[in-house]
């Protein structure tokens, strides 16, 4: 099973996808990531936008073995194996899912600071998909 994404969906979300702009509330303040049409905290309908940092701890993860990723990571998984995904809970606050790169499983932990990168996700309809993927702080240089 794949999640198919149309090109006008995808390019309309390219701000969350790759700057990682969340909706603040006007009402309340808090941080809707992704953006939404009502709050989640007051059911309030206006928000600005709010550029997030892209750091942030791992809250958790898992490994997704050879075979088990949707269909459009499988040339990914063909060329790398095992798929650590995980739950960073930003420095802001909200929680986003995502790929940790340049990390093994076993060399993670929870708690461990990583930091957004642009990476490729997948080719789909010919066209190079890119997104945010998380990289432990360690790791950067």
């Amino acid at each position: 099973m794949s999640a198919y994404i149309s090109l006008p969906m995808y390019s309309a979300s390219i701000d969350e996808r790759m700057r990682l702009i969340a909706g603040k509330c006007t009402s309340c303040g808090t941080l809707n990531y992704p953006p939404r049409q009502v709050c989640t905290h007051c059911g309030g309908t206006g928000f600005a936008p709010q550029p997030l940092s892209g750091s942030g701890r791992v809250y958790t993860f898992t490994v997704i073995a050879r075979g088990g990723a949707p269909a459009e990571f499988d040339q990914q998984q063909t060329l790398t194996g095992e798929i650590v995904v995980g739950v960073v809970e930003l420095d802001e606050g909200p929680r986003v899912v995502g790929q940790i790169v340049d990390a093994s499983a076993g060399g993670l932990q929870i708690g461990t600071r990583v930091h957004g990168v642009v990476r490729r996700l997948y080719d789909q309809e010919g066209i190079i998909r890119y997104g945010v993927k998380f990289q432990p702080e360690a790791d950067h240089g």
